[in-house]
C-alpha cells in the first residue's frame, strides 16, 4: 500500500523499545491501541502485505493518519498502560467490553464504625470492600433485597450512638437490627456485616454453624425472641445455599471463563466458584471482535474484566491457551498482592466439565441476546414505517439526521449532528460544529450556519468524486432520508432556506420538532403533526432528539473546557499556540501538566528548563 510521507517518517523513527502505540485517523481520533516489546518491529509490521490478510486490519491501516507511541520499562508496564489507554479512548478497532458505562458493584463501607451497604459504579481506595462487577443494577438490588432479610444492615443517615429513644420503621419490620437504640452493640453489628461479606465471597458454612450455635445458646438462656430471629436468618441463608451448586470441597476459589462467537458478536461467560460452590455467574458482551482470533478476544476480555474486578481468585480456568498467558498471569499476580495465581486449561475431569458448562451457557446467552436484538430490530422497522406513512415519505427513513444548538448566553456555541441508521445510533457519523459566524445567542442563525456547512461538505464530496485519490468524510457523503431540526417552526424555516440554496428541498425531507408537545412541523403546512403517544415512531423521534440534545451539551462543555485550558496556558509568558498544543498532546490534560515535574515538562519539544519553571509557578498560582 502507499504510505504518506508523514507516516513513513514516523515508521523510520520508531524506537526498538517496549511501549504502547496509538493509531489515529484524520480527525485525530484514536482508532487502535496496542503494545509491543519492540515498537519498531510491531508497528511497521502492520504495513506489510502479509499482515493485511483480514479485512479488519486492512480497514485499520487504511484509516491510519498518525501514530504516537509511549516508551515504558517492561512488558508488564506496557500491558497496564495499554489497558488504561483502551479504557480511556475506547478505540473502534480494539476488542472491548460493550457499553462505556461502568459496571455496578456492591459496596460495604467497612471503614465506618457502623458500615452501610450501597451500590456504586466506582471503586475507590477508601477502605471499603467491593463485590462485583455485575451486569445489571436491577439484579444487584434484587440480591440486596434478599440479603437484607438475612443481614439487616443500616440504610438511614442517622449518627449511631445507641442512645436514640426510638428506632425507625425498618427496625419494626425486621430490616434493621437497631444499633441506633442499642438493640445490638457495635461489635455485634460489625460481626453481622463481616458475615455478609463472607457470604458474598461464597464462604457460608462457618456462618451457618455459628448462627446455629448462637440460636441454641439463646434458646437455653430463654431468650426466645433472639432465638427466633436467628432461626429465621438460618432458614433464609440455607435456602440460598441450597441453590448453589456444590462442585467439590477440595476446590480453590476459581473463576471459569468461556466464550461464544456468532458473526461479529461475542459473549464471555464467567462462573464464580468459591469454597467449592458455584455461587454465581455473569455474562459480558464484547464489541470490536470481528475477524479477531478467539484466543486474542479471550485475552482482551480477561484483562478488561479483572482490571474492573475488586478481587482475583487463585485459579482461572479457560477453554484454550492465551496469546499472552505468561504476562497476564504476572499482572494478575500483582492484582493479588504478589500471591500465586494459575491460569489453567483443563482437558478432563470436573474442571473440563465446568468449562464446557460455561461454554454452553455462553452460547445460550448469545442466542437469547440475538433474539432480543432481533425483537428490537422489528420495533425499529415498525418505527421507520410509521414515520414514512405519517410524514408521507417516499421510503422508510433509514438514515435520519438531527441537529441541535447549545450555548451559554451566546458564548462557545456548538451545533450537534447525530445520525441514526436503521433506527439505531451511528455514532461514528456524529459531528460537532463550533459556531464561527454568529455573535450572541442566536440559535436560528447558528442552525443555518451548521446546515450550510453540512451540505457544503456534501457538495464538495460530489465535486471531488472525479479525483480518485480523495478520502471523503463518510458522515457527509450521503444525504439523509429525513432531516430533523430541534426547535419547531422557526428552525424549520432556516433548514428550508439552506436546502433551497443547495437545490435539495425536493430530495431531502425535513421536519421541525417542537419541544413542548413533540409536534412535527412540515414545510408549507400550518398545522403540526402529532404522533400517537404509544407509537414506535414517536419513541424513535424522542430518542433521536434526546441524543442530539445530549451530544450538543457534551460538545458545548468540551469546548468551554478547551477554551478555558487554552486561555490559561496561553496566558503563561512564552507559551503560544504551538507549545500549548505540544503540552496538551504530551500530557493529555491541564491537570496532568500541573502535576508534572520540571524534568517531565522539559521532555516536551520546545520547553526549556527556564520555561518549565515559569509554567510550574504560573499554574501553582
Amino acid at each position: 500500500m502507499d504510505i504518506s510521507t508523514h507516516l513513513q517518517s514516523l515508521l523510520d523513527t520508531l524506537p526498538e523499545k517496549p511501549g504502547c502505540y496509538l493509531m489515529k485517523n484524520e480527525a485525530g481520533e484514536v482508532i487502535y491501541v496496542g503494545k509491543a516489546i519492540n515498537l519498531r518491529n510491531r508497528v511497521r509490521s502492520y504495513f506489510h502485505s502479509s499482515a493485511q490478510k483480514d479485512a479488519k486490519t486492512r480497514r485499520l491501516v487504511q484509516n491510519i493518519a498518525d501514530i504516537e507511541w509511549i516508551i515504558v520499562g517492561s512488558e508488564l508496564e506496557a500491558l497496564i498502560l495499554e489497558m488504561n489507554l483502551i479504557k480511556r479512548y475506547r478505540p473502534h478497532y480494539n476488542v472491548r467490553l460493550k457499553d462505556d458505562k461502568r459496571y455496578p458493584y456492591i459496596k460495604i463501607h467497612w471503614q465506618d464504625p457502623f458500615p452501610k451497604v450501597t451500590v456504586t459504579r466506582h471503586i475507590l481506595s477508601d477502605g471499603a470492600r467491593y463485590f462485583g462487577p455485575y451486569t445489571s443494577v436491577w439484579a444487584v438490588h434484587q440480591s440486596l433485597d434478599v440479603l437484607r432479610r438475612i443481614f439487616p444492615y443500616l440504610t438511614c443517615s442517622r449518627t449511631i450512638t445507641g442512645q436514640d429513644k426510638r428506632a425507625c420503621l425498618y427496625y419494626d419490620i425486621k430490616l434493621c437490627n437497631g444499633p441506633c437504640i442499642g438493640a445490638v452493640t457495635q461489635e455485634q453489628y460489625r460481626q453481622m456485616i463481616a458475615d455478609m461479606m463472607s457470604f458474598l465471597e461464597g464462604h457460608s458454612d462457618d456462618i451457618i454453624q455459628r448462627l446455629k450455635s448462637e440460636m441454641n445458646q439463646a434458646a437455653e438462656t430463654l431468650n426466645f425472641e433472639r432465638a427466633a430471629v436467628l432461626r429465621d436468618q438460618l432458614l433464609a441463608l440455607e435456602k440460598i445455599v441450597e441453590k448453589q451448586k456444590v462442585i467439590s470441597s477440595e476446590y480453590l476459589d476459581s473463576d471459569v471463563i468461556a466464550l461464544a462467537r456468532g458473526g461479529d458478536d461475542a459473549v464471555a461467560q464467567v462462573f464464580f466458584i468459591r469454597n467449592g460452590k458455584l455461587i454465581g455467574r455473569e455474562y459480558f458482551v464484547l464489541e470490536g471482535t470481528e475477524e479477531t482470533p478467539d484466543a486474542q478476544v479471550l485475552g482482551e476480555f480477561i484483562k478488561q474484566f479483572y482490571d474492573q474486578s475488586p478481587s482475583v481468585p487463585r485459579q482461572v480456568f479457560l477453554p484454550r491457551e492465551l496469546e499472552e498467558t505468561h504476562i497476564i498471569q504476572q499482572w494478575l499476580r500483582t492484582r493479588r498482592g504478589g500471591e500465586k495465581i494459575e491460569i489453567l486449561i483443563p482437558h478432563d475431569g470436573v474442571q473440563q466439565e465446568l468449562v464446557n458448562m460455561a461454554a454452553e451457557n455462553a452460547i445460550e446467552t448469545l442466542s437469547m441476546l440475538k433474539a432480543r436484538w432481533e425483537t428490537d430490530t422489528n420495533k425499529q422497522s415498525t418505527a421507520l414505517v410509521e414515520l414514512q406513512q405519517t410524514l408521507n415519505l417516499p421510503t422508510p427513513p433509514n438514515r435520519i439526521e438531527c441537529y441541535d444548538i447549545s450555548n451559554t448566553q451566546g458564548t462557545y456555541a456548538v451545533g450537534s449532528m447525530v445520525v441514526f441508521e436503521q433506527g439505531t445510533p451511528k455514532k461514528s457519523h456524529y459531528r460537532r460544529f463550533d459556531i464561527r459566524t454568529v455573535v450572541g445567542p442566536d440559535d436560528f442563525a447558528s442552525m443555518e450556519e451548521v446546515l450550510h456547512r453540512r451540505f457544503r461538505r456534501w457538495q464538495s464530496i460530489q465535486e471531488a468524486k472525479t479525483h480518485p485519490g480523495s478520502k471523503p468524510d463518510p458522515s457527509f457523503a450521503r444525504l439523509p432520508d429525513l432531516l430533523i431540526v430541534d426547535g419547531g417552526k422557526g428552525q424549520l424555516s432556516r433548514a428550508v432556506k439552506v436546502l433551497q440554496e443547495f437545490n435539495l428541498l425536493e430530495r431531502v425531507p425535513v421536519t421541525g420538532l417542537a419541544k413542548q408537545e413533540e409536534e412535527l412541523f412540515l414545510p408549507g403546512q400550518s398545522e403540526p403533526i402529532l404522533l400517537p403517544r404509544a407509537s414506535q415512531g414517536l419513541y424513535l423521534i424522542q430518542r433521536v432528539r434526546d441524543e442530539a440534545h445530549r451530544f450538543a451539551i457534551m460538545a458545548h462543555r468540551n469546548r468551554r473546557k478547551q477554551e478555558s485550558v487554552r486561555s490559561m496556558l496561553e496566558s503563561i509568558p512564552g507559551i503560544g499556540p504551538q507549545r500549548r498544543k505540544s503540552l496538551l498532546q504530551y500530557f493529555g490534560s491541564l491537570q496532568a501538566i500541573r502535576k508534572a515535574s520540571v524534568e517531565e515538562l522539559t521532555a516536551v519539544p520546545g520547553i526549556t528548563p527556564n520555561l518549565a519553571n515559569i509554567i510550574k509557578a504560573h499554574l501553582a498560582e
